[in-house]
Formats: structure tokens, C-alpha cells, sequence
């Protein structure tokens, strides 16, 4: 006794096997979630400890200053000498009033670095937060 027909020998499979599709939605879904974090940072720099946890600004409000420990600045990720940014901070600052300098500097990099960054601000007006990592150690 034959359990199927002979008909169902013929019929082709209709249904769509999404299950590949899906596995690599979620493989796609792990890829940015870990490198996401990754892109953040353009230059490797060891923050100094204290401070607290930073509060939530405006991203249009908010420029990015980094100096490494061999004086190296860059500003929103691309490097320039101290002069474009200072160009670029005081530009800024005349089309934002409230603009907000967010300054990333090594541990290890000289205070003459900082100063020079810290005194533009001030004569413009800008508001400043310095970086530090608020982990404990």
C-alpha cells in the first residue's frame, strides 16, 4: 500500500525558504552593532580619569577638538594645523551661539596644547567640556 500519490511527485514547491535571508539579516545585524562603536573614535587617546558621565547636547551644537600626545589636533576627525581650527571654531561660533567645543586630549599631551585651544574659546565666547574617561581605576 502506497502511503502518496503519484500526483504529489509533480507538484513543484511554491513556498520561499526565507530562513537563509534571515540568517543573514542577523549576521549583518551583529557586523554593525560591533563596529559601530569602532568608528567613533578617530585617534587612539588615553583619557584621564574623573569627571562624570557627560549629558546629552545637540549634535549640531557640538564640535570635536581632539590633541594627541605628539601635538597632533584634529578636528571633527580630520587633521588640520592650529590655525584652521581656530578659523573654523571662531566661523562656527559667529553662525552658532550655542556652540560647544568638545575637547578630547591625551593624558600625556602638553598643557601649551590646551591652553591655546582653551584661551580661542574663551575669547569667543565658546562654551568648552573637556573629555575624561569616568571609570574608576
Amino acid at each position: 500500500m502506497r502511503r502518496f500519490s503519484q500526483r504529489s511527485h509533480l507538484v513543484t514547491l511554491s513556498e520561499i525558504n526565507i530562513t537563509p535571508l534571515l540568517d543573514l539579516a542577523f549576521v549583518l545585524l551583529i557586523i554593525f552593532v560591533i563596529t559601530t562603536p569602532l568608528l567613533e573614535q578617530s585617534i587612539n587617546l588615553k583619557l584621564p580619569h574623573g569627571g562624570r558621565p557627560e549629558k546629552k547636547l545637540d549634535k549640531d551644537d557640538i564640535r570635536t577638538v581632539e590633541i594627541t600626545s605628539t601635538g597632533v589636533y584634529a578636528f571633527e576627525k580630520q587633521k588640520l594645523q592650529f590655525s584652521q581650527i581656530a578659523a573654523r571654531l571662531t566661523q562656527a561660533a559667529r553662525d552658532n551661539p550655542d556652540l560647544v567645543v568638545y575637547v578630547r586630549a591625551d593624558k600625556d599631551s602638553r598643557y601649551e596644547l590646551l591652553a591655546g585651544l582653551f584661551d580661542l574659546c574663551q575669547r569667543n565666547g565658546i562654551k568648552i567640556s573637556l573629555a575624561t574617561d569616568p571609570t574608576t581605576k
